[in-house]
């Protein structure tokens, strides 16, 4: 354990300037359809005056204390639906300021390692994105969902798969998009009637369960009887309802459109309403968008 004068040595040293020459380095990306956000922190040891081996304590501690600072732009930037990124609800008053440094204290970290020509030091860190949703979810009830004046005959399905991984018409302009992921993303029908949102999520299953799953396309094409990965048909079960986008919607063209009979078809079933209501809601994405590299 590393003694505490030490420690306090090694903060004098930051405050004293010396973490202006020193390189520091994070990178990494948001991959939706396992939820999570990876980065990696990096430190080059010549630049912060470490040698091996009697400084590598004194560098792990460079990158636990840079670490936090190194995070929070990424973790701020992190959509939670088509218009807003966390930052703008945090600025809003809708979230606490001590909510992003919480969120990135709850990450998975592995043991730093050094490369391989022993110039610099690097911290692997995972932050689980059912944390941030479940942090974000402040209902206690589920909204109800709208029920058709005129319902149709529905069968019974175990679960809902939206397919929007190919380009579709962006509501509202002349152009199309690929749909994008977001923590919180909205379902609408193609007469603009909205059919899912985050207060539509039963908060029992919200700490299991985001509000909505991203997979690819080659979770939905697999040579099984259902057709699925096992890990979409434990969300979904053998009997999911498929449905094809029609369109985008949203500022961040996160948000797919479907077509009003296939919203009729959800919402004329009490069963599948409740489908809603416990995030059984798979949204099928281009690769393209599942992963977002740091910029």
């Amino acid at each position: 354990m590393m003694k505490k004068g030490c420690i306090a040595g090694i903060l004098i040293w930051i405050a004293s300037g010396v973490m202006g020459q020193t390189k520091i380095d994070i990178s990494g990306m948001i991959e939706w359809e396992r939820m999570e956000l990876d980065a990696t922190v990096t430190l080059n040891l010549a630049s912060a005056g470490i040698k091996l081996p009697t400084g590598r304590s004194q560098a792990e501690e460079i990158i636990n204390i840079e670490y936090v600072d190194l995070i929070l732009p990424y973790i701020l930037a992190i959509p939670i639906n088509s218009s807003d990124t966390m930052e703008n609800l945090i600025h809003r008053g809708e979230f606490s300021f001590s909510l992003p440094s919480f969120i990135a204290d709850t990450a998975r970290k592995v043991p730093p390692v050094l490369s391989t020509d022993l110039t610099s030091l690097s911290a692997s860190y995972t932050i689980d994105l059912t944390t941030v949703s479940s942090r974000i979810i402040r209902h206690s009830r589920a909204m109800e969902l709208p029920r058709p004046l005129t319902p149709v005959p529905a069968a019974e399905y175990s679960g809902i798969i939206i397919i929007s991984s190919e380009e579709t018409p962006i509501h509202g302009r002349n152009s199309t998009a690929l749909t994008e992921p977001c923590i919180f993303p909205r379902v609408w029908d193609t007469d603009m009637n909205l059919i899912y949102e985050r207060n539509i999520l039963d908060p029992a299953y919200a700490e299991k369960i985001t509000s909505a799953t991203y997979v690819s396309e080659s979770s939905v094409f697999r040579p099984t009887p259902s057709g699925l990965s096992p890990e979409l048909e434990k969300l979904v079960g053998t009997n999911p309802l498929h449905i094809i986008a029609r369109g985008v919607f949203g500022i961040r063209p996160t948000d797919p459109i479907i077509d009003r009979d296939d919203a009729l078809i959800i919402l004329s079933s009490e069963a599948n309403r409740r489908l809603l209501r416990e995030g059984r809601l798979a949204i099928v994405l281009n690769e393209k968008t599942l992963k977002n590299p740091f910029k």
